[in-house]
C-alpha cells in the first residue's frame, strides 16, 4: 500500500471524526483580561493533559483548568491540596465565550498562599 493510500485509509477517517475539543488546549480560547474566581472545589479530576476542577462560586458552577501534574508540583501544589471541600481562588484567563463558565488558572491561592502555575504570564 502506498503512503498516500495509507493516509487516506488511516488518517482521513481520524480527521472526519476528530473532536473540536482537541483544539481547546493552550490559551487561544481565553480572553485577554485577568480574571479571578473564588469558590469551593466540588470535584477534582487531576492528571494529564491538565487537571480540571469543578468550583461552586456562590451557586454558579465553574470549571477551572489547572496545570499538568509536573506544573502543579513545580508550583508547590499537591493533589491533596486540590481536594473537594477546599476554598480556592483562581487567577487566570476566562473563556472568551461569556456563556462558558471556564477559566484557565495562571495561579492558585489557597489559605493566603499563592501558587504560580505560569509565573511568566502573571
Amino acid at each position: 500500500m502506498t503512503l498516500t493510500r495509507r493516509f487516506i485509509a488511516l488518517g482521513l477517517p481520524a480527521l472526519l471524526f476528530a473532536r473540536p475539543a482537541i483544539a481547546h488546549h493552550g490559551w487561544r480560547w481565553t480572553d485577554d483580561g485577568r480574571f479571578e474566581l473564588r469558590g469551593l472545589i466540588t470535584e477534582a479530576r487531576l492528571g494529564n493533559p491538565h487537571g480540571v476542577l469543578t468550583i461552586d462560586a456562590e451557586g454558579e458552577i465553574w470549571k477551572a483548568e489547572v496545570g499538568q501534574p509536573w506544573r502543579n508540583e513545580r508550583a508547590g501544589l499537591t493533589d491533596a491540596m486540590l481536594a473537594p471541600g477546599t476554598d480556592i481562588k483562581i487567577i487566570g484567563k476566562r473563556a472568551a465565550d461569556p456563556e462558558e463558565r471556564l477559566v484557565k488558572a495562571e495561579a492558585i491561592e489557597l489559605s493566603g498562599a499563592l501558587f504560580e502555575l505560569y509565573p511568566e504570564r502573571l
